[in-house]
């Protein structure tokens, strides 16, 4: 694993993304519940695929939505350190060595935790507070298999509800069953690359000046 020490947010973090499966996206991949591939797969695929030919992804710029979550966030993560006495060290992007594959954790705690932030609106985040969001699974054990840490602590944080903070371990069996969906994944990816290097099309690679800690 390698750590990209770009800031999230801004063009380095957004060019270390582009054309590579995220964990934020594995749901697109495998299914949270049943483990199985996702219809959504195939659409996903070729969004990476156009991001890879444009240079840049598809949603650029940002929204009020957006940076209210941005806030949300920042005052999330200093909520959770002042409840678990703890630092939150915030990274870039974590890379698996082969480079096809990472995910942008809203951080880091010591040498064997992280931490996800959701930012919900009230009725997604009620579904947290009844355990009914389940989403999140394969995003947390993606970012658990990538980071190969040993707990992930999820924090459902809205501002006017109730808070809820689960400490998530590590499921082998499940990581497992997800490393070979996304390898798959990006097995038809790369296939689907060559096939459109060979129609001709000129590739923007925006991949540089990305530094790793």
């Amino acid at each position: 694993m390698k750590i990209l020490t770009c800031t999230q947010g801004t063009p380095a973090w957004m060019a270390a993304r582009l054309g590579r499966a995220t964990c934020s996206r594995f749901s697109d991949i495998m299914t949270a519940k049943t483990r199985q591939p996702s219809q959504s797969a195939r659409p996903y695929m070729h969004e990476l695929l156009a991001e890879w030919i444009l240079g840049q992804p598809l949603d650029w710029g940002t929204t009020d939505w957006t940076n209210r979550g941005t806030d949300l966030e920042k005052e999330a993560r200093a909520f959770y350190e002042l409840q678990t006495d703890t630092e939150v060290r915030q990274v870039g992007f974590l890379l698996r060595d082969d480079g096809l594959v990472g995910g942008s954790p809203d951080g880091l705690v010591g040498d064997a935790g992280g931490l996800e932030i959701k930012c919900y609106g009230a009725k997604h985040h009620v579904a947290c507070l009844l355990g009914e969001e389940v989403a999140t699974m394969t995003q947390v054990q993606g970012n658990l298999w990538i980071s190969d840490r040993e707990w992930w602590d999820v924090l459902a944080y809205n501002p006017a509800m109730p808070h809820l903070l689960t400490r998530v371990y590590r499921d082998e069996v499940y990581i497992a069953d997800l490393s070979a969906a996304v390898d798959a994944f990006v097995s038809d990816l790369l296939a689907a690359r060559e096939r459109i290097l060979a129609l001709g099309v000129e590739i923007r690679p925006p991949f540089m000046g990305l530094e790793a800690a």
